[in-house]
Parts: C-alpha cells; structure tokens; sequence
C-alpha cells in the first residue's frame, strides 16, 4: 500500500504517463511479435503465458497486487481495496498473425489508469482492480468458442464484489477515422444472428447436360449469396451481412454440383432487423431454388442477442470523452468483446478509439500514438468521474 495520504478531494490535473503506456505496449507486443510487425500470442501459447506473467511483473513492479485466478484471469488492484471493485481491462491474447492493440490496449491503458490514480494518492485507486482476461479470442483449435475468462468470472463468486466494468478498445471498424472522431462512447454490441442454407439440386455431367435442363445448386447458392447484401440494406442501413462459408458437392469441375452449403451472418443493431433479415433471407430462398429447380433448407444455427450497457454508465463515458476531445461520438460496436459477457451481470460501458484503415486482427493494425494516449486519459477520466458520481 502507498504511504501517501489519500483525500476526498480529486486531485487536479492528473494526466496519465504516455511514454510508460506506450512502452508497455511495445513490450507487450514483443511477446509473439512477428518479423512483419503482427503479433501471434494465441491462448495458452508459450508467448501468451509469458506474456501473462510479465503482466503480473509488471503490476507488482508498480506497488500493486497481483494474482491470478483459475481459470487464466490476471488481476491487479491495490493492497488496501476492500472492494467491491468497479473492473476495469480487456484481453491480451490474439489471433494468429493479429494485432498489437487488439485487446492489449484496454489491459494495460487500465494499468496506467490505477498506476496514475494510486500514484497521486487519489482514493479511487482502492475501488478499482483490473483484468487481462483469458481466451477472449477463441483462436486456437482446442477453445470452446471464446470469451472464456470473463464467461468464467461471471459464474464466480467473484462476481458479487464486482460493482461495475469499464473496457477501452480499438474500434476495429473505420467509422471514427472516415468521421474525423477521436473517441467513442460505446453503448452496446449488435446481435449476430447465423444461418445455415443447404440447396439440393441434381448432380449430373457438367459436359452433357443443357443448361436449360440442369438442377443446378451451386447457381442457385449464388443467386442467394448475391442477394444476402439487399436483404441487409433494404432493412437497416446500418446492418451488416456476410457470407464466410461456401462449400459445393461432389466438388469436381466435370460434375454439376447436386448440394451446396452456405453459412449467412446477419449483425444489427436492433432485434427487430435481426428478425426481418431471417424472414427476408427465407423468403429469398424459397424463390430462387423454385426458379432454379432445386429444394433448400434453412435453420437459424446461432443468435446473439444485442446488448445493451448502462445508460447511467454510458452517459458517464460519453462525458468524460467529450470533456477529454470534443470529437467524440456515441455508437454501437460491431464486434464481441468481454463487455458483453460482463454486461449481463454488472453495470458495464466501453470506450472506443480509431483503428487506422479500420483494419484489425492483422499485422498492420494500428493507432496514433496520440490517440492510444488520449484514450487511456479518457478511461482515467471516467473512472476519477464514476468515483465522485458516487461520493
């Protein structure tokens, strides 16, 4: 514990240190790091446990304590917290060839944040602890799916001293950059809704066959796969929709494909377009495999619901970001994050900085050094803001 006097009266000023962030993202980094400047730091790999460990180094190297839970979870608070804790961090694993913010970010812009708040005595610092979580990616071949550690904090006893969750990232989107927007007020994930299509044709000589007398299924998988993106578009402007999997059979260039198989991901913002979407792409279906002499099915494999953080928490974020630059904005994310586990459980806000290119989950993600910054100073605000919204 500090020896410094903690008062009741917010210290004036506080600014997180930049160049210990970022030398701490560049160690980080170094940890899996790939010749082209990616990172491969997969859960469970011998860089992500070293990783993990010099996490734990690292927050005992700043007076504070440091453990780690079964599952994986790196933890960190002060000695003197007697909790509960508003939670605070992300991931530091990867996919293969990923990033170097992805994640790592919003662990160790929560180290910086409780390093400057304990450092300047600011009683906040004893409320506070804060997570690398284990296996949010789902990336290597034995995980069950991702998401694993804070999957596994929510079902803890833990849980009950936990009063709140606070996690920066990467947009991994182009939406703050093509706007000339600085910062996020995050409000909530889209619902993913999945379906799997199988249309059955006929297969049959690809050489002797007319065109007019063909059941051809991988025609008529294309025909749907073009139309998946109207189908998004006509309903919600903001909604997105992709088609990832294809596989045709017997798959022989001689033989006109009897069956083919297609996974169709729908994500938006609202419950309603996710529902409109499934009917649309039914109804899509049905039409093109009569036109095209083929039957199909149609099942919903996955539905994600969307999720939707706490308004109070919310609105705390968006005004310590827009106190921290008046470029910021209020949006959904696109993609999972642990916020969305940990939102069923406890009040839970996110916070967003640009993705250059909005490229993620490849070598050359990236952030202005700026703007990694400034978001760690925002998260810092926001956490010095919760503590005296509650004093």
């Amino acid at each position: 514990m500090s020896n410094q006097v903690r008062t009741t009266t917010r210290p004036a000023g506080d600014t997180v240190h930049a160049e210990r962030l970022l030398g701490d993202l560049d160690t980080l980094a170094s940890f899996g790091g790939r010749p082209d400047g990616g990172v491969d730091r997969v859960a469970g790999s011998a860089a992500d446990r070293e990783a993990r460990a010099w996490l734990a180094r690292r927050i005992e190297h700043a007076g504070l304590h440091a453990y780690t839970d079964k599952i994986g979870n790196v933890f960190g608070r002060t000695h003197a917290g007697p909790g509960p804790w508003l939670l605070v961090g992300s991931h530091t694993d990867t996919v293969p060839a990923g990033g170097r913010l992805d994640g790592a970010l919003g662990v160790l812009a929560a180290l910086e944040a409780l390093r400057t708040l304990h450092e300047s005595g600011h009683p906040a610092a004893d409320l506070i602890e804060i997570v690398s979580f284990w296996d949010e990616e789902g990336a290597s071949p034995d995980s069950p799916g991702g998401l694993i550690g804070s999957t596994a904090l929510c079902a803890s006893e833990h849980i009950r001293q936990i009063s709140g969750y606070l996690e920066l990232h990467i947009e991994q989107g182009p939406r703050l950059e093509n706007s000339g927007l600085e910062l996020a007020a995050v409000d909530g994930i889209v619902g993913i809704d999945r379906y799997r299509i199988e249309v059955c044709g006929a297969a049959n000589h690809a050489g002797t066959t007319p065109m007019d007398a063909r059941s051809d299924a991988a025609r008529g998988a294309a025909r749907v796969l073009a139309g998946v993106r109207a189908v998004a578009l006509g309903l919600d402007p903001g909604m997105v929709a992709n088609v990832g999997c294809l596989e045709l059979r017997p798959g022989s260039p001689n033989v006109i494909p009897g069956a083919a198989t297609m996974v169709v991901e729908f994500r938006a913002g609202g419950e309603e377009s996710l529902a409109g979407a499934g009917a649309e792409l039914g109804a899509l279906v049905t039409r093109i495999v009569g036109e095209e002499r083929c039957t199909a099915t149609i099942e919903r494999i996955s539905h994600k619901p969307v999720t939707r953080f706490d308004p109070h928490l919310c609105d705390l974020v968006e005004a310590a970001c827009s106190r921290t630059s008046p470029l910021t904005v209020r949006l959904m994310s696109y993609a999972g994050h642990d916020a969305s586990v940990l939102s069923g459980h406890v009040p839970t806000g996110m916070l967003f900085v640009p993705s250059t290119g909005g490229i993620s989950h490849a070598p050359q993600e990236s952030t202005p050094d700026r703007l990694l910054v400034q978001g760690c100073q925002a998260l810092y605000n926001t956490i010095a803001d919760h503590y005296h919204a509650l004093s």
